[in-house]
């Protein structure tokens, strides 16, 4: 069988109005570089290797927490969750209230992360031992995250 792993690049198309609070984002609090900005696009690079392209074009802004049940949720690692959390919150971003023991957010650009640490064991999360309650999940997820 052919092996498959994720790759290190990802990319979203955006509304225009919303790339100077991207750009501050992931930038100021996560401390990403943009490692080239064209007229319709950044490039951002989070940690050592993983780059994320911001493609600006005229879709439909979404300001309302939006997400259907076929989004993924991305995860980013922190040596040092709690500043990274007040980074994070400071910054703005809208607080999703999941019944999870992490910070879930929603970036600006509409990402949906979740905040870990590097060392943590997330075991659990591979199905190994007690995870977050499935049903309290969904739920949440029907009233859209709000607390």
């Amino acid at each position: 069988m052919a092996k498959v792993i994720l790759g290190n690049h990802s990319s979203v198309i955006v509304p225009r109005k919303d790339r100077d609070s991207i750009c501050k984002f992931y930038r100021d609090a996560l401390g990403a570089t943009i490692t080239k900005a064209e007229k319709d696009k950044d490039l951002i690079r989070m940690g050592d290797n993983f780059y994320i392209a911001f493609l600006y074009g005229d879709v439909p802004d979404q300001s309302d927490f939006l997400r259907t049940a076929r989004a993924m949720w991305l995860e980013i690692k922190s040596d040092n969750v709690e500043e990274m959390k007040k980074k994070i919150l400071d910054s703005g971003v809208r607080k999703l209230d999941v019944p999870d023991p992490h910070l879930y957010f929603q970036a600006p650009g509409g990402q949906c992360w979740r905040l870990v640490g590097i060392g943590e064991d997330l075991s659990f999360y591979e199905g190994k031992g007690e995870g977050p309650d499935v049903a309290k999940v969904k739920e949440g997820a029907a009233k859209g995250f709000e607390s």
